[in-house]
């Protein structure tokens, strides 16, 4: 395990360890926030990272169960040590390239599955040196319509596949969603302050459902030069755990 392993307090008691391989950003607590899990969710996190995703939803009680998958060695013994420090007993984590699931995640059967995926595409820009960061940014051990097509096969009719990604690939995304029977339900765009172009998008598809799509409204992450309202409501206990 790596040396620089540290605690970060997510709130109500519940903490996550990270690294400087496997941490975490803004996008993943939104898209958190966006999936909205239920309790009766049987989840799948693919690229699950040092698992903050599914952590941020069991800190309120849910889901139901959770699994988590990602192909990083490093990542998948920092997520282990966060479940099991904590005696979280409904997270399974998992050591496998998402391509390669047959046997170890059931299909057909799940309510949600969530992904921060890797954003840049195989040839596009500079690869990472560190190969570690070049997995986690760059497409370069499964594309975009891997994770679509697995994501699509975990769910059961009607599931919902959440994820989170730059706008300049939203039509590829939701094109591979229609594709492979997840159709796009709920779009948010995120945008830093007002007068800014958005940064991310959030995207709800949902397995075998009829067509319409709802646009929400755009979220602010500032407003005169501070964390919007909404964005303190997000991050809520997160941020609480700081103060």
């Amino acid at each position: 395990m790596e040396q620089n392993l540290r605690k970060e307090p997510l709130g109500k008691g519940f903490f996550v360890y990270v690294t400087d391989h496997h941490t975490f950003g803004t996008d993943a607590v939104l898209l958190s926030h966006f999936a909205s899990a239920r309790q009766s969710d049987k989840m799948v996190d693919l690229g699950t990272g040092c698992g903050i995703i599914p952590l941020l939803m069991l800190r309120e009680g849910k889901p139901k169960t959770v699994t988590g998958v990602d192909i990083s060695d490093e990542a998948t013994v920092i997520a282990t040590k966060t479940v099991a420090d904590q005696n979280i007993e409904n997270f399974k984590i998992i050591n496998s390239n998402l391509t390669d699931l047959k046997g170890k995640v059931e299909f057909g059967c799940n309510t949600l599955v969530t992904c921060n995926p890797p954003y840049k595409a195989p040839n596009a820009g500079l690869k990472n040196p560190d190969s570690v960061l070049e997995v986690a940014r760059h497409e370069t051990k499964c594309t975009l319509e891997d994770i679509v097509s697995v994501g699509s096969r975990l769910l059961q009719t009607g599931g919902r596949l959440c994820m989170c990604h730059r706008p300049e690939r939203l039509a590829e995304l939701m094109a591979l969603m229609s594709k492979y029977k997840v159709e796009p339900k709920r779009l948010r765009l995120v945008a830093q302050r007002e007068g800014k172009e958005p940064w991310l998008v959030l995207l709800e598809g949902k397995r075998s459902a009829n067509t319409g799509l709802r646009i929400e409204p755009t979220l602010y992450i500032e407003k005169d030069g501070e964390l919007s309202k909404e964005m303190i409501e997000i991050y809520g206990a997160y941020k609480e755990a700081y103060l």
